[in-house]
Formats: C-alpha cells, sequence, structure tokens
C-alpha cells in the first residue's frame, strides 16, 4: 500500500493506494477552527493527534505493507514550533486576518509590489511574512521561544519522523520569502519586513523534499515518508498538470486557480504567486482566490438548504438565476487572487420577494464559476484543464462550471492530494508508478455552446461588477 496523508484546513485525510493508483481504502477525521474577530487559529495538538489517529485507522483497515508515505497539506499561515516540532502558540491559518493592517500599509508604501517584483508573491494577510511581522510586533515571547516557523506538513513530518530540525520545502517556502531563480530566500525581502532579527526562525528549504523513516506514531516504525509539497500544487501532480500551459481547478474551501509553466512573468497587476516545484524550472502559475465552496457552503446554512438538494435546486432555476447575482467574496481577510483587496466583501444584488433559494444557489455557483474563469484568465491557461476538489461530487455544478468556463472538464475524483503527495514521494525515492493512469480522469464535462454564449457576456458583467466594488472596498 501506498499512503497519501493530507493535513487540510478542516478535515485531515489518508488515502491507501495500490501499485497501480487504485484507491483502497479513506480515513479522515474533522479538525476545528477557533475563529474570533479576524483572528484564525488551529490548535496543533488536535491537528497532529488527527493525523496518527486516520493513519492507525487506515493502516488496521488495510491489510497491507506500507511501501512508502507522502505527506501534504494545508499552505501559508505560521505554525510556531520548539526543537521537537511541538507547539509553541496556536498556529495561525491561512485564513486569518489579524494582519490586513500591515497589508494595507505595506499596499500603500510600494513594499507590496516589491515584493511581488523580486519573487512573484503577492501577500495576503494570511500568508508567513504579514503574520509574522504581526506577531514579532505583538507577540514577540512566542517568537522568542520558537525554533522555527513552518507550515502545517512541516510540524507534521518533524513529529512524525522525531528530525532534530524542522524544514520545509520549495513550494512551501514559495511565499513570500523564496527568490524562484535561485530557489533561495531572499534576505533582501526578509529586510523589508521588518525580520531580519528573525531570519532564524525561517526553516531550511529541502530542495528536492526531504525525506526520512517514521518512528511509529501512526505508520510502522521505518516506514519511508517525504515531506512536500503542500496541498496546491500536490493536487496538480495528482490531477496530472505538468505540462506548460495545462491547467487545475480546486474547487474546495478555497477555489485554486493553477497553470503549469516554465516562464516567469513579474510584470502586470501583483496577484497569486508563483509556486516552484521540484523540478527546477518547473512552476506554477497559481491565483488561489480566498473562498470557493466556503460561499456556498454559507449560502446553504443562511437558506437551511442540504448539500444533498444542490443538484436539484440547480434545475429548478434557469442560467442568470432569474436576474439574482453574487459576488463571492466572503472571506474576512478580502480576496488575495487574482487581485489583492483586503477589504472586498461579498456582495448579493437583484434580490426580491420572488427570489427563490434555488435562485440564490444558482448565483452563488454562477458567482464562484466567474471568480474561477478570472483566476485561470490571469494565471494564462491555455491547454486542458482539469478539476477536482469537494464541488465535483455535484454534477450539475461541474456542468454549470463547463459552461461559465467555456471550456471542457477533466474531473478527477477522489484523494487528488494525496494522490500527489504519494507521486511526489515515488519519483524522490526512485519507485516507479504509472503517473497517466494514478491521474486518469474520471469523467470528461463538456460545456453547451449556448449556455457558454449566455455566461460569457455574464462573465463580463461580473467584472464590470466587480470593478465597482474594488472601488468601493478602498474608499
Amino acid at each position: 500500500m501506498y499512503v497519501g496523508i493530507d493535513v487540510g484546513t478542516s478535515m485531515v485525510k489518508a488515502a491507501g493506494f495500490d501499485a497501480g493508483g487504485r484507491e483502497l481504502a479513506v480515513e479522515a477525521r474533522p479538525v476545528g477552527l477557533a475563529l474570533h474577530e479576524g483572528f484564525v487559529e488551529q490548535d496543533m495538538e488536535e491537528v497532529y493527534g488527527a493525523v496518527v489517529a486516520v493513519l492507525e485507522e487506515l493502516t488496521a483497515r488495510v491489510a497491507e505493507p506500507v511501501e512508502l508515505a507522502g505527506l501534504t497539506g494545508q499552505g501559508d499561515g505560521v505554525w510556531l514550533v520548539d526543537g521537537q516540532g511541538r507547539p509553541v502558540r496556536a498556529a495561525a491559518s491561512w485564513m486569518d486576518g489579524r494582519a490586513h493592517e500591515l497589508l494595507d500599509q505595506w499596499l500603500a508604501d510600494g513594499t507590496f509590489e516589491t515584493v511581488f517584483r523580486r519573487t512573484g508573491s503577492a501577500m495576503f494577510p494570511g500568508c508567513p511574512g504579514p503574520l509574522l511581522a504581526w506577531l514579532d510586533r505583538n507577540d514577540p515571547k512566542s517568537l522568542d521561544a520558537a525554533r522555527a516557523a513552518v507550515s502545517c506538513k512541516d510540524m507534521v513530518f518533524q513529529r512524525l519522523t522525531g528530525a532534530s530540525r524542522a524544514v520545509t520545502d520549495v513550494s512551501d517556502a514559495s511565499m513570500p520569502f523564496l527568490d524562484p531563480k535561485t530557489r533561495l530566500y531572499d534576505n533582501r525581502i526578509v529586510e523589508l519586513l521588518g525580520l531580519t532579527h528573525r531570519r532564524g526562525l525561517l526553516a531550511p528549504v529541502s530542495d528536492p523534499v526531504a525525506t526520512a523513516r517514521t518512528q511509529g506514531e501512526g505508520l510502522p516504525p521505518g516506514t519511508r515518508i517525504a515531506n512536500g509539497p503542500y496541498d496546491l500544487p500536490a493536487c496538480a501532480l495528482g490531477a496530472g498538470v505538468t505540462t506548460a500551459g495545462d491547467g487545475l481547478l480546486i474547487v474546495g474551501t478555497c477555489l485554486a486557480a493553477l497553470v503549469a509553466t516554465t516562464g516567469l512573468d513579474l510584470t502586470g497587476e501583483p496577484a497569486g504567486l508563483y509556486i516552484s516545484t521540484d523540478r527546477p524550472g518547473h512552476r506554477l502559475r497559481a491565483m488561489p482566490a480566498m473562498v470557493g465552496t466556503a460561499a456556498l457552503d454559507w449560502v446553504l446554512s443562511t437558506t437551511g438548504v442540504r448539500h444533498d438538494e444542490v443538484d436539484d435546486l440547480l434545475a429548478r432555476t434557469p442560467p442568470g438565476a432569474h436576474g439574482v447575482r453574487v459576488l463571492p467574496y466572503f472571506a474576512p481577510s478580502g480576496e488575495r487572487a487574482p487581485f489583492v483587496e483586503p477589504h472586498l466583501r461579498a456582495e448579493l444584488t437583484g434580490v426580491s420577494l420572488e427570489s427563490t433559494p434555488a435562485d440564490l444557489i444558482r448565483a452563488t455557483c454562477e458567482g464562484i464559476g466567474y471568480a474561477a474563469r478570472h483566476c485561470l484568465e490571469a494565471a494564462g491557461l491555455t491547454g486542458s484543464l482539469a478539476v477536482c476538489g469537494g464541488g465535483t461530487r455535484s454534477p450539475a455544478w461541474m456542468r454549470l462550471l463547463a459552461d461559465v468556463l467555456g471550456r471542457p472538464l477533466r474531473v478527477v475524483e477522489g484523494e487528488v492530494g494525496a494522490r500527489g503527495a504519494v507521486l511526489a514521494a515515488a519519483e524522490r525515492y526512485g519507485v516507479a508508478l504509472d503517473a497517466p493512469a494514478w491521474t486518469r480522469p474520471t469523467v470528461i464535462v463538456e460545456p453547451e455552446a449556448g449556455r457558454a454564449a449566455f455566461y460569457t457576456k455574464g462573465y463580463e458583467e461580473h467584472l464590470a461588477r466587480l470593478d465597482e466594488a474594488r472601488a468601493r472596498a478602498r474608499s
């Protein structure tokens, strides 16, 4: 059995695969988020405990020896650990908004743009740079007590293997300190963010990804394991997106658009980031929007509609949702791709007493689709498009999304991030796996020409409304 571990924001999963890529079993356990006045934090011990639990459940359920394991997980945020990988304080999530005033300052004084022009990283409040700077100003004792500021999977890797120090990989290091040309930390960026005296907290970058053997928690002792890449590039690997121009849309809590590229364009509006991969010269142009299925979850909760009712309701109202429109920017920290507006908020328009829950749900799905189209265009999509994530469980939404995007969708179901983690580990250990078989799409969804034409016009209207909303957010 090949094991992929995906430490998500709200769910921790362990998936087992056979040598041909067939999914044998999946174990999952939810983990909590503590939200308070813009702070979004996670209990590291709860997260690590969930990892150990799902691994124990998986290996008990599938009586096969573990050949190797690959680790991936949520990116960004700040996970402060001591020398053994144990928490110094609660982890600040990538969804955290406490550093928005610092980001406002850096947007105004040019620091934000300088960072992008040097690294290809458009900072947002929940990325390590602003969060570390905020902690340095407001909680310096935690930084003093820490040995490393890492990402989620790095903490898990150190705990599972008993490594003497924390390490990260080029993908997690990409935002915002990594120079994509040298694949080393850019000390000038550290200086610009006022963190030179905290430079020692940045974990060494293992290039290629680090490997080690487990100590025995969760997995049998001595199991070979590889650390990384984080969830976005892991999903790209798991969906077979490795050729320049091909793209991936992850319809999950975060709506992430990724396009494989060998280029590096640091001009244009600063947004998104370039994610370095294990292959030098190969990158992913990423436009990870803040909210994907979370927007639909909020609307479903507000209207009292269950997830299993969505497909039926989408069929009850026509394209355009009887004039209801949704700008789906629900995150408390605003938006980060394909533009950065920390104060942008969602807008719901065209609602009347005649509007139905079906109208609200279709309008939300259409709004998310328009946001996805915006991100994919900005990322430079020219080839095929794969889609994965929780949203793929709705066939009606996938048909709607194909129409809104105006292109076929290669829908890849299952634990795509965990698949990518295994493929990355196999490449690192020199284990030959049939990548095309592992990444074969479940189904291809074609757009319908008439609806696609309708949504092309709707997309133009969406961009116009967005421009107006961005202007209001700045005023």
